[in-house]
């Protein structure tokens, strides 16, 4: 055996968009012996940055039949110490651009652990001109098809703790949703995904939230986001409507590429739970609303969409044990999803319900509205088993009191002046927002 080729040489990537860059570090690597590459789990690159576009087993096909590379093996953090220790490279290869920002405390972590059996890290020349972050954004320059966009919220609840979704009711506030991001502990922050909710659409055309808004209206809705912005879409079903009414809006849902669909178990023109004082509200039978799910899963042609159980157990105050029996209930009807909801400030009973949905051993993804129980972080219901989080009317109401500070101001100084230097921001801005068709 050559000498050579008794040497590890570990290389780690996440092969997303593979260019120049990565062909240079395989080029290097194998001049220094045989050449594993950790390749980045799904689960690994979503912790720090983006969902891949790519899947894991998709990548590891690609990357096994590179020129080069002898091994391919997950990487399941990204943290390189566990593969380390369990491979004992003699050789580590990187670019030289990790010695800052978010990567720089991991390239610590490798020297320090490639100095115990006598290890090197080599680092090669960052390839000028090329940039993954600009082919990310040329990438979704190009949007995204309907297939692509419906499957991304499975990938994202198998790759994320918590998935995090924010209302969107136009395509400007959809293009909000799908940029606006920042630094958070050297990360990137982002929204997954988009919720698409009655009340939103509804006050947002001064309408009432109980379904005058026709769903026609809401496919509209769903287009002129769609055509903007390439994340998933979770749509509000309201009550889902007649169980042959409820067919074709899944399939019309499936086709247009959203991810889900929420359906709540009432009875009758659904009402916004703020609104359960003004008069009683009655609950579906639970037979009724699993007989809606079991053809809402029958309509759909592939595996991909989701059909999302809301339980209003708690809200109409009719116990704990109601909750979980539904819930139990409608997953054996086939649900993808079970949303619970209550209006108690404290949370306690959200709190409770989440505990005990942890004690199923046939469970789907769990989702949570926080509008009344605001006061819980993203952590907390990470260690609640919560997958899904949806802020559901917060573009909305965010919007609400600038337009009339903007239009009293307007009144006031009789002239925008005022207006437009408090209140408003420059058109450009919003105009850089809106991609160039």
């Amino acid at each position: 055996m050559d000498k050579k080729d008794s040497k590890i040489v570990y290389i780690a990537m996440s092969a997303d968009l593979f260019h120049q860059g990565h062909l240079n570090i395989i080029k290097e690597a194998k001049k220094l012996g045989r050449v594993v590459v950790g390749l980045l789990t799904d689960e690994a690159i979503a912790s720090y940055k983006r969902l891949p576009f790519i899947s894991f087993n998709e990548r590891k096909l690609i990357v096994e039949n590179i020129k080069g590379i002898d091994e391919v093996i997950p990487q399941t953090t990204l943290d390189y110490v566990p593969n380390l220790k369990k491979l004992k490279p003699d050789f580590v290869v990187h670019g030289d651009d990790w010695k800052t920002g978010i990567q720089k405390e991991v390239r610590q972590r490798v020297i320090d652990t490639l100095n115990i059996w006598g290890g090197k890290l080599i680092e090669t020349k960052y390839v000028q001109g090329i940039s993954s972050t600009a082919l990310i954004k040329a990438v979704k320059a190009q949007g995204t098809t309907p297939e692509k966009r419906m499957r991304t919220l499975k990938q994202l609840i198998l790759a994320k703790p918590l998935v995090k979704f924010l209302e969107a009711h136009n395509g400007l506030s959809g293009l909000i949703v799908e940029k606006i991001n920042i630094q958070k502990d050297e990360k990137k922050v982002e929204f997954d995904g988009i919720w698409l909710g009655g009340l939103t659409i509804s006050a947002s055309k001064g309408k009432p939230d109980s379904e005058v808004v026709d769903f026609s209206t809401k496919f509209q809705i769903i287009e002129e986001i769609i055509e903007v912005t390439t994340k998933p879409i979770i749509v509000d079903g309201d009550t889902g409507g007649q169980i042959e009414h409820f067919r074709s809006k899944v399939r019309s849902l499936e086709r247009l590429g959203a991810s889900a669909v929420i359906i709540e178990d009432k009875i009758g023109l659904k009402w916004h739970p703020s609104s359960y004082s003004n008069g009683p509200k009655e609950q579906e039978i639970i037979e009724n609303f699993c007989e809606k799910i079991r053809a809402g899963n029958q309509s759909l042609v592939t595996d991909d969409f989701m059909i999302i159980a809301r339980i209003e157990s708690l809200l109409l105050k009719v116990g704990m044990m109601d909750a979980l029996t539904r819930a139990k209930a409608y997953i054996s009807a086939g649900a993808d999803g079970i949303m619970i909801q209550s209006e108690e400030k404290n949370g306690n009973d959200i709190i409770k319900f989440c505990k005990e949905y942890k004690t199923f051993i046939n469970r789907v993804p769990l989702v949570l509205v926080p509008s009344s129980f605001s006061h819980i972080t993203e952590d907390e219901f990470k260690d609640l088993g919560v997958n899904i989080v949806i802020y559901e009317n917060h573009l909305l109401r965010g919007a609400y009191p600038g337009m009339l500070k903007t239009a009293e101001s307007i009144l006031e100084y009789g002239c925008c002046k005022e207006a437009s230097e408090k209140y408003c921001a420059p058109i450009k801005e919003i105009l850089r927002l809106i991609p160039n068709v």
